[in-house]
């Protein structure tokens, strides 16, 4: 009896990590750039009710922060960059699921933005705005790792005003923090990221006017399956979702030019 009882213990012993080995996780951790945060949401509902058993959860930050966080271990299974630089470098560097290559998913957009109790006309001054007697302090990311503050200060430096407002910089260590920075009036405006610059509370508490694009480098934006989504098929179900038609008309209407289309 007690040979029958010890052999029965060891081959549920012996099947438990099997089962736990192949099991495929439910739950997807995503990295995500900061300036998704109001689209992500709408993608994680969306794709909710088509996979209604899948949890996703999702840290929010700078796309620089992310790519040294990932190598550094931070066991996350999808990182979606503001800059498909980082990205494609994890998978240089052997840091993405076997078999998967980064992928573009869209292209971003800035805008500088003003609060409706601003005297400053951004839509008629544009740059100009930045200059304006009201202007005390600037809300940007910080180029140095915000891939939307690189974009800001190249800009800048396209149309000659870096040097002149410098010293009124505000710098956030994301998008969406710079954008509370102007909303909450510690900064008088800010350059953001046009799919936050639309989002409910700011559209209707502000104004701003677009950046053209061809003042900066394109905000080139991709995502990649990293390796410990190895076994988590909803994790690569979501990718493909964002990369679906649904996906796409969901970024778009949060101001994400498609990726295919630039």
């Amino acid at each position: 009896m007690k040979i029958i009882i010890y052999c029965l213990l060891l081959t549920a012993y012996c099947l438990l990590p099997t089962a736990n080995i192949w099991a495929d996780k439910s739950e997807v951790l995503i990295a995500a750039a900061s300036d998704l945060q109001f689209a992500m949401q709408d993608l994680i509902k969306v794709f909710g009710g088509i996979y209604p058993d899948s949890r996703i959860k999702v840290s929010y930050g700078s796309s620089g922060n992310f790519f040294s966080q990932i190598k550094n271990g931070a066991p996350f299974d999808i990182f979606f960059s503001a800059d498909m630089k980082y990205p494609e470098k994890l998978a240089e560097e052997g840091y993405g699921l076997k078999g998967e290559s980064p992928v573009m998913y869209a292209v971003g957009r800035i805008v500088i933005w003003v609060s409706s109790k601003s005297p400053v006309d951004v839509g008629k001054l544009k740059f100009e705005s930045l200059l304006h007697p009201s202007v005390k302090k600037i809300a940007i990311a910080n180029p140095e790792h915000a891939p939307y503050g690189m974009a800001a200060k190249e800009s800048l430096l396209h149309e000659g005003f870096f040097e002149k407002v410098k010293d009124k910089f505000v710098m956030g260590e994301n998008i969406s923090q710079t954008a509370q920075f102007v909303q909450s009036g510690a900064a008088d405006i800010g350059i953001i990221a046009l799919s936050l610059a639309i989002s409910p509370k700011m559209i209707e508490n502000g104004r701003y006017w677009e950046i053209p694009s061809e003042y900066h480098n394109p905000l080139k934006q991709g995502f990649i399956l990293l390796k410990d989504s190895e076994k988590n098929t909803t994790a690569k179900q979501f990718a493909d979702f964002v990369k679906s038609a649904e996906g796409v008309s969901i970024l778009k209407k949060y101001g994400f030019k498609a990726a295919n289309n630039e």
